[in-house]
C-alpha cells in the first residue's frame, strides 16, 4: 500500500479545544491549560507517569515494601494527632483486614476533616507507598476512596472501568484536579480521539522495529490491556512507548538529517593545504600538539578540502586545547585568500580570544579585528569598513558580528565559542554572512554522545579527548560556611607562595543587586581585613568594558592577586598562576556551571584547588551536585551527572536549541531507540531524495507541521 493512501492530513478534531469535551468547563480548561494543555493533541500526548494494578484488590499481608499499592481495610483506630521524635505532629489511623493491619499517617493534614470521614468503622479503598520502620509498615498521605460497608468488591471491580478491574493509569495534575476526574476525562479523550490520529511512519521501517500504529500505540498507553504486565509498563518498556518514542525521534532526526543533507547539496570553498601560515606557526609554539589536537585537526583539515560546506562540533573538556586547532584551521582559511569570523558569548571571553589570536597572527604578519557592540562609533566605522574591504583577516567579537551592517569581503570559516550559548538561528546567521562559509562551532561543556547526536545531528562530531602534558586534575573541597577560616587559610597560603586566587559570587536575576552588592562589599573585605596588604580586584557584569580590560590585565600580569568576580569569568579566562578558586553559595550553580568555573584553575604546572562553599540551608539535588564536583574532574562524567539531575530538558534548552520539544521520549533511557531511528530517518531522506518522490509527501508534510519554522537551514520547500 502506497504512503498516500495510508495516510491523510492530521484530523482538525485534534486542533479542537479541551472545553469541547464532556466534563471539561470553564473551571476544569483553566486547570489543564495549567498543565500545559491546549488542546485534544496536547491531551493525547499527556501520558500518566506510571500505573495502578486494580485488577484485583490485595490483602494486607500481600503488600509489598516500597510499592504502591491498591488495598481495602476498614478502620480499626481512629485518627489520633501523635509527636514523633522530632517534635513533628503527626496524625495516624490503623486499618485492616482479617490478614493483618498497617498504620496510615499525614504530616500536613486538617484533623477535623480527617476525622470526620475515617471513624472506626469505614471501609475503604487505599492506594499509597507501603514505607517499613523495623516491623512497622505505613504508608504516608495515602489516597482514598470510601465504601459501603457491606459492598461486594468483585461487582466493584466489573462495574467501574475508569476507576477498578484493569490497570489505571496514573496521571501528572495540577492543584484541583484528582485522579478520578481526570481518568474520566481521559476515558472519554482516548475513546473518541485516539482512532482519529495518524501514524506517518513509513510502513517498512514499522514491521522492521514491530511498531504499533499511533492510535492503537495512544490506546494502550493510557489504558493498557489486562494481559500487559505492570512492570513492563512502569519500567516504560511496553510496545505502545517504544512505538511513540520511535516516532518522535524518527521525526525529529529526519529534520536534522534534511538540514544535514541542505548543507551537503550547497557547494562550499574547496580549501587547499599550502602550509603557508601553519607550518611557521608550529615552529614558534612553545608546546606541541596533543595526539588527540592532531587527530581533530586532521578531521577539520578533510572537511575544509571538500567541496562542501564543512559544519563540524568540536568537543572538548575545560583546558584541552580548542582554542589552538581552531587557529590552525583558521590559518587554513586565511591562507587561502578569505576571511574568518570568531564569535563568542561574552566580552570578556571575545577579548581573551583576540588577545590569543592577534599575538600569534600579528607574528604571522596577519591583521586581526575586536568587535564588541558597545565600541565608540568612529572606532567601529572604521573597523566595519576595513571588514568589508577584506583587510583584517581575523575578526573576533560577540553577537554584534551577527548584526546586520556587518559586511566581510570574503568569509571563509566561521568558529562559533561555546555554542551551548548559542542556538541553531545563529549559525544560520553566521553562514549567511558569507557564501557558505565552513563552519566550526566549540563547546567545553562536555555532551553525552545522546544529546550531541540530538542537538548536534546537523553536525559531525569531534572530540579532543587527552588534556595537555602537565596539566593536574584539581583538587576540590566542600567547607560550610562555618569553615570560611581554613578556606581562607588556603587561600593566603597560595598568595604567599606568590599565586593567584579567584573568589567568585553568584549572580541570578531575581536578586542581582544584593548579590552585586556581596561581590562589591566581599572585595572590600578582602582587601581590608581579611587579606590586608593582597592587592584585590572585583569583576562584574555591570561594569564599562574598559574598566573590565583593565582589571583583566592587571590579574593576568599579577599586579592582582585576588579577584573577586561573578560569574563573568566562567569561560575561556586563562591565567595560568591562578591557583585556588573559593565559589561562595555554590549551590546555586549548575553543574556544567561549577565544572566550567573550576576550568579557570589548574591551567599551569602547579597543583590548584577548588573550594565550594554552599549556603547554609540546600537541596538534595544541590548537594549531589557538589559530591560530584569533589569526586571527579571527568568533564563526561560530570555532563552524565547533570542530566540525571537536572532531566534532559532543562540541560538541553531545547527552545534556545531550536529542536521540537520532547513528549514522551526520555534522552537518558531511550538511546537504543534513538540510535535506531536516526539511522532510519537518515537512510529515508537519501532514498526519497531528500523527501521529494510521492512516497514521502505525507512524511514531509507532517514533519513541516511538527517542526514548524525551524527547518530554516534545509531547503525542503
Amino acid at each position: 500500500m502506497s504512503a498516500e493512501s495510508n495516510h491523510c492530513d492530521p484530523s482538525p478534531d485534534l486542533l479542537k479545544k479541551l472545553d469541547t469535551l464532556q466534563g471539561v468547563g470553564p473551571r476544569m480548561l483553566q486547570k489543564m491549560q495549567k498543565l500545559g494543555l491546549d488542546c485534544i493533541e496536547d491531551a493525547l500526548y499527556h501520558l500518566p507517569i506510571r500505573y495502578e494494578d486494580r485488577r484485583q484488590f490485595k490483602k494486607i499481608n500481600q503488600l509489598t515494601d516500597n510499592q504502591h499499592e491498591v488495598f481495602v481495610g476498614s478502620v480499626l483506630v481512629s485518627g489520633e494527632t501523635v509527636t514523633n521524635r522530632s517534635r513533628r505532629r503527626i496524625y495516624e489511623i490503623i486499618v485492616g483486614d482479617e490478614t493483618g493491619k498497617i498504620s496510615l499517617k499525614w504530616f500536613r493534614y486538617r484533623s477535623s476533616w480527617l476525622k470526620k470521614r475515617f471513624p472506626v468503622g469505614q471501609k475503604a479503598i487505599f492506594i499509597g507507598e507501603v514505607k517499613r520502620f523495623s516491623a512497622i509498615r505505613e504508608i504516608h498521605h495515602p489516597d482514598s476512596e470510601l465504601l459501603a460497608v457491606n459492598i461486594n468488591l468483585q461487582q466493584l471491580l466489573q462495574s467501574d472501568p475508569c476507576n477498578y478491574g484493569r490497570i489505571l493509569p496514573v496521571y501528572p495534575l495540577t492543584d484541583g484536579l484528582s485522579q478520578k476526574q481526570a481518568r474520566k476525562i481521559w476515558y472519554q479523550l482516548i475513546g473518541d480521539f485516539a482512532k482519529r490520529t495518524q501514524s506517518y511512519i513509513p510502513e517498512d521501517i514499522r514491521e522492521r522495529y514491530n511498531l504499533s500504529l499511533i492510535p492503537e500505540a495512544l490506546q494502550q498507553i493510557h489504558w493498557p490491556d489486562s494481559s500487559t504486565e505492570l512492570q513492563t509498563l512502569e519500567r516504560g518498556r511496553s510496545l505502545a512507548r517504544k512505538s511513540l518514542v520511535f516516532d518522535e525521534f524518527f521525526f525529529l532526526e529526519l529534520g536534522l538529517a534534511l538540514k544535514r543533507a541542505g548543507v551537503q547539496f550547497e557547494e562550499g570553498f574547496s580549501f587547499k593545504l599550502e602550509h603557508k601560515y601553519t607550518i611557521p606557526l608550529s615552529k614558534i609554539l612553545p608546546f606541541k600538539l596533543t595526539g588527540a589536537q592532531r587527530s581533530v585537526l586532521g578531521d577539520i583539515k578533510h572537511d575544509m578540502m571538500a567541496p562542501k560546506p564543512m559544519h563540524r562540533l568540536l568537543q572538548g573538556d575545560v583546558g584541552s586545547g580548542k582554542t589552538l586547532v581552531a587557529l590552525m584551521a583558521a590559518l587554513i582559511a586565511i591562507e587561502n585568500q578569505t576571511q574568518v569570523a570568531v564569535i563568542a558569548p561574552t566580552e570578556i571571553l571575545a577579548e581573551q580570544h583576540y588577545q590569543t589570536f592577534n599575538t600569534w597572527l600579528n607574528k604571522l604578519g596577519l591583521t586581526t579585528g575586536l568587535l564588541l557592540g558597545n565600541m565608540p562609533a568612529a572606532k567601529k566605522r572604521n573597523l566595519l569598513k576595513s571588514i568589508e574591504q577584506g583587510d583584517i583577516d581575523l575578526v573576533v567579537g560577540t553577537h554584534a558580528v551577527l548584526q546586520q551592517g556587518v559586511e566581510f569581503n570574503r568569509l571563509g570559516l566561521g568558529i562559533v565559542d561555546e555554542q551551548h550559548r548559542f542556538g541553531v538561528r545563529q549559525r544560520s546567521l553566521l553562514k549567511h554572512k558569507g557564501v557558505n562559509p565552513d563552519i566550526l562551532v566549540m563547546t567545553a561543556t562536555p555532551i553525552p554522545r545522546t544529546l550531541s547526536m540530538t542537538l548536534y545531528g546537523d553536525l559531525s562530531v569531534s572530540v579532543i579527548d587527552e588534556l595537555p602534558p602537565g596539566r593536574k586534575a584539581v583538587m576540590t573541597k566542600i567547607y560550610r560556611s562555618s569553615q570560611r577560616q581554613r578556606a581562607y587559610q588556603q587561600i593566603q597560603q597560595e598568595l604567599d607562595a606568590g599565586r593567584q586566587a579567584y573568589v567568585v559570587y553568584p549572580l541570578v536575576e531575581e536578586s542581582e543587586k544584593s548579590d552585586l552588592q556581596a561581590a562589591t562589599s566581599a572585595a572590600e573585605s578582602f582587601a581590608n581585613k581579611i587579606f590586608p596588604g593582597m592587592r584585590v580586584g572585583l569583576l562584574h557584569g555591570q561594569m564599562k568594558t574598559d574598566d573590565k580590560d583593565a582589571v583583566m590585565d592587571l590579574f593576568r600580569k599579577g599586579d592582582v592577586q585576588l579577584l573577586v568576580s561573578t560569574t563573568v569569568i566562567e569561560v575561556g579566562v586563562d591565567v595560568p598562576n591562578a591557583t585556588v578558586m573559593m565559589i561562595e553559595h555554590a549551590d546555586r550553580f549548575g553543574l556544567s556551571q561549577l565544572h566550567q568555573l573550576r576550568g579557570r584553575v589548574g591551567r599551569g604546572t602547579e597543583k590548584s584547588y577548588c573550594i565550594l562553599i554552599p549556603s547554609e540551608h540546600y537541596s538534595e539535588d544541590a548537594s549531589r551536585r557538589l559530591r560530584v564536583m569533589v569526586e571527579t574532574n571527568d568533564g563526561f562524567r560530570i555532563a552524565e551527572a547533570d542530566l540525571e539531575i537536572r532531566g534532559p530538558g532543562d540541560f538541553l534548552g531545547t527552545r534556545q536549541a531550536g529542536l521540537p520539544e520532547f513528549r514522551v521520549a526520555n534522552l537518558l533511557t531511550d538511546v537504543a531507540i534513538l540510535e535506531n531511528a536516526r539511522k532510519e530517518a537518515f537512510d529515508y531522506v537519501e532514498k526519497t531524495q531528500q523527501l521529494s518522490t510521492i512516497e514521502a509527501i505525507p512524511v514531509k508534510k507532517e514533519l513541516i507541521r511538527r517542526w514548524g519554522g525551524r527547518l530554516e537551514l534545509a531547503a525542503i520547500g
